[in-house]
């Protein structure tokens, strides 16, 4: 898109003005941007302007599509874009960028006299531990053997990973002794209890 002659000399008439100010950029020969605040300002936004064809007999596009306005409100967007385009309206066939800018920086208390900055919710990722599988189910942890348990498997079994002959036997030989000394017990528990013979048991009575 070219420049007519009166978008040229508007032009030339921006760079001076804004010249050495960071807060305008010139985009293009009819696109201009220019940011309404500091930037650790709660409420500063950035204001894009561009001229048509036929500026400035017809009124610029503006625009508050930047990234640096996603945390203005939909609604708080369109009440300043309602409110320059009464700016437009007022000085339709003049130069007005920088009309519109100024305009914007005076009455920026006012624009966004509503604004709630938009706060972008944050998702957490949870632990593997808490995300189900396929089937629904929590991951299960596999049960960790000491450094110690190893050694004693390790130490019972053989090259080929089986139990060496009679590893147990130990095992075996207390459980046989257990058994011989309740065999004890019990005769020795039925001895106590035995009555003596009848022939005994006259001779005690005479």
């Amino acid at each position: 898109m070219t420049a007519n002659e009166d978008q040229e000399m508007e032009l030339e008439a921006l760079r001076s003005i804004y010249e050495g100010d960071e807060c305008f950029k010139v985009l293009s020969p009819v696109s201009f941007q220019l940011r309404i605040g500091d930037l650790d300002d709660s409420k500063a936004f950035i204001l894009d302007i561009t001229w048509p064809e036929t500026y400035p007999k017809t009124g610029p596009q503006i625009s508050l599509d930047g990234f640096f306005n996603n945390r203005i409100t939909p609604e708080t967007k369109q009440v300043i874009l309602s409110k320059l385009e009464e700016q437009v309206e007022a000085n339709l066939g003049d130069a007005m960028t920088y009309t519109l800018f100024e305009w914007a920086k005076e009455n920026q208390e006012d624009l966004m006299e509503n604004h709630r900055p938009v706060v972008t919710a944050v998702n957490l990722t949870p632990s593997d531990e808490a995300i189900p599988n396929a089937t629904g189910k929590k991951k299960e942890r596999k049960e960790q053997l000491t450094k110690a348990q190893k050694r004693r498997i390790i130490n019972r079994t053989d090259n080929k990973g089986e139990l060496p002959r009679g590893w147990n036997w130990i095992d075996v030989i207390k459980v046989c002794t257990l058994a011989t000394l309740l065999n004890m017990n019990d005769k020795k528990l039925n001895k106590k209890n035995v009555l003596p013979p009848p022939s005994l048991q006259r001779t005690s009575s005479t």
